[in-house]
This record gives C-alpha cells, structure tokens and sequence, in this order.
C-alpha cells in the first residue's frame, strides 16, 4: 500500500522526468528518486536524445543504494535496446523496492520489467500517482497506443477571436510576456508544426529563441502541393535544425526542397487538403510524440474536426481587430451547437498585459 511519503517522492520522480519533454522523443521523458531512510540518496532524468534512462542517471550518481527504495515515473525496461535494461541495473546495485506509476505498454516492456524485478527478491508496488504520470507522459504513450502524438494547439488572438488583420497583419497582437511563453511551449514539445498559408505569409523561423536551451523542435509544415519557397528561412536552414515537409502522397517533391535537405513526407488526402489523421500517423511513426501546432486556421480546423487536439493554450490580447480580421479558426462544418468540440478549462494566467487560457480536451 503506497504511504504519503511514495506518493511525494514519485510526485517529484514525474516532476524530474518533464525535464525531458521536447527532447528526449521517441523515448518517455521518465524520472528516478531513489531514497533510503526517508533519505534521498540520488536523483535522475532521461537524457537528450533519451539516453541515458532515468534509473541509469540515478545509479551514476550515487551507486550505494542497497536497501533503498527506487521511485521510477514509468515501468523500467527489460530489453536491451542502446542500452542494458533498467531492471536488471536495479537488481544489482541491490535495491529492496520499486515504486512505480504505469506500467509502460512498449510491447517489449508491458510487465516484462515488473515480473523480473518480483523475480529478483524485490517489492513492486505500481499505480503510485499514476493520473500525474499519465498526463506527463501522454504522448509516449498516445503514439504507442493510438499511433499519434500529443498535440497542443496554441492561437494567439484578439478578444473578438481574430489572428491577424484583413491584410494579414499579426505582428505582434500579444506582447513580449506571451511571446517569451510561446517559446517556453516550444521547447518542451517535439516539433511545430504550421500550415502551408502561414509558412509562405509569416516566413517563421519557429525556432526556440532567448531561453538558452541546448535543443532545437522539428520544424514541420504541412502543405497539400508544397508550393513553399525553398528560399525562405526553414528552407535556408534546414541542414542545420531539421525541418520536415509534409504533402500529398504521391507527389514528386521538387528539387529544389529535396536540396534543402529537409524531410519529405507523403500523407493520404482528404479532399483538397491533407488528412489530418494521416499526416499525426507520420508524425508517430517518426517517432514524434509532442507536436505544438501554431496555425494556421484551416490547419487548426482540421485537426480539432478530427478530434485531434489534447490541449489548447490561448493568448488573448487586449485588441479588437473586427469581423474583416482573420478568424482564429477555420470553419468547422457544424450544424448543431451539441457538434461542438469541448474542452475544459485547466489554469488561467496573466502575461503583461495579454491572458494565457490552458483547455483540455474532455
């Protein structure tokens, strides 16, 4: 029966691991407590690119932990992938129990690790915080389990709902306080991802800038004909920070992206445009599992039509801009107010002078 005392330390073991989100994918971002005597003996995190794995970093920085208590965020692995199983480093450095969260569904995994650690002599108690764990690590286990990723969708907007002025003017509705948040958002997911009509409107970068981070998100546009200028800023710098295209299946992309050095993509269509369940599949299946979608409308439409979209983060700015200003949201092809998609609400926050709205998908 977990006590107060494993449901705190696996509190912090799934706070260590969210270190990890945005770059540690396609690995879980997991995290390792190991105590004795109510004593924290060490500490770990998935690494970038994920290695080492949280219990590996934890057994580095302090091996001595016989007769401790090891809290890990996730199942540890039993299989030897580019590294050694995580299970069988804790049955020899001599721990007396394991407390996990989930038990981790990798086919290679699932239960695997629980029974060999049983096995050895150790006591497993699973489940300990397993709504906290689950929520952290959503996407590795959306892409596992459904084939798709974790998508947020973030809009900044006016009160009344718009992107962008009749022109297409957008910089910048929200000040710098929610700005600098955007690039925190970024940073902890995978990849951006922007629609075809931003990409050759904006010219983005969607790099993370200003926060120091040693990591850099996949760089995604989604473009049915992939008629974007190679020219631009993602086709200038796509050998050095990755950039992935994706287009209708089928198409011969043109040499002049295919010189770029960015990632060509193909994904089923629906209709006109590309379908929005297909292109997540490929994300997935490149091992993707966070995805922060900036826009635009139609783009943003189309995925939450498809129920597509987890979360969804809204700056609002203080500024009217009018029905003649670009809608937020492409449309959505409801006929009944019962049709529409619903969220629910999770944290409010105010930055400067502009709101941040944080929903949930119910």
């Amino acid at each position: 029966m977990a006590s107060a005392a494993d449901r705190r330390f696996m509190r912090l073991a799934i706070a260590l691991g969210r270190r990890g989100l945005g770059q540690v994918w396609p690995n879980p971002a997991v995290g390792c407590v190991i105590v004795r005597d109510g004593r924290i003996l060490s500490r770990g995190w998935t690494g970038p690119g994920g290695r080492p794995h949280a219990e590996a970093a934890a057994l580095a920085r302090n091996p001595d932990v016989r007769g401790a208590t090891a809290y890990v965020s996730l199942e540890p692995c039993a299989h030897h992938g580019r590294t050694p199983p995580c299970c069988d480093a804790l049955v020899r450095a001599g721990v007396a129990r394991v407390v996990t969260a989930l038990t981790d569904p990798d086919p290679r995994v699932s239960g695997r690790g629980h029974a060999r650690l049983r096995a050895a002599g150790i006591e497993v108690e699973e489940g300990v915080e397993a709504d906290a764990a689950h929520a952290a690590n959503a996407g590795f286990l959306l892409r596992l389990t459904q084939e798709r990723p974790f998508v947020t969708l973030k809009l900044a907007l006016s009160l009344d709902g718009r992107i962008a002025t009749a022109g297409g003017e957008s910089r910048w509705i929200t000040g710098p306080e929610a700005r600098r948040a955007v690039h925190a958002l970024r940073a902890c997911h995978d990849a951006v991802l922007v629609g075809g009509g931003t990409a050759r409107i904006d010219d983005p970068d969607l790099t993370v800038r200003d926060l120091g981070v040693s990591h850099q998100p996949v760089r995604v546009v989604a473009s049915h004909s992939l008629n974007l200028n190679p020219d631009s800023r993602l086709g200038r710098s796509a050998r050095d920070l990755p950039v992935w295209l994706l287009h209708a299946a089928g198409l011969t992309p043109p040499a002049q992206w295919t010189a770029t050095g960015a990632r060509l993509i193909g994904c089923a269509t629906r209709g006109d445009s590309l379908d929005p369940a297909a292109m997540m599949s490929a994300l997935a299946q490149n091992g993707l599992t966070r995805v922060l979608c900036e826009g635009g409308g139609a783009l943003a439409a189309g995925l939450i039509g498809a129920g597509l979209v987890d979360e969804l983060v809204i700056f609002a700015a203080g500024k009217m801009i009018g029905a003649d200003g670009r809608a937020g949201l492409g449309p959505l092809g409801m006929a009944r107010l019962a049709e529409a998609p619903q969220f629910e609400l999770m944290q409010v926050q105010r930055l400067g002078a502009d709101l941040c709205q944080t929903w949930r998908r119910r």
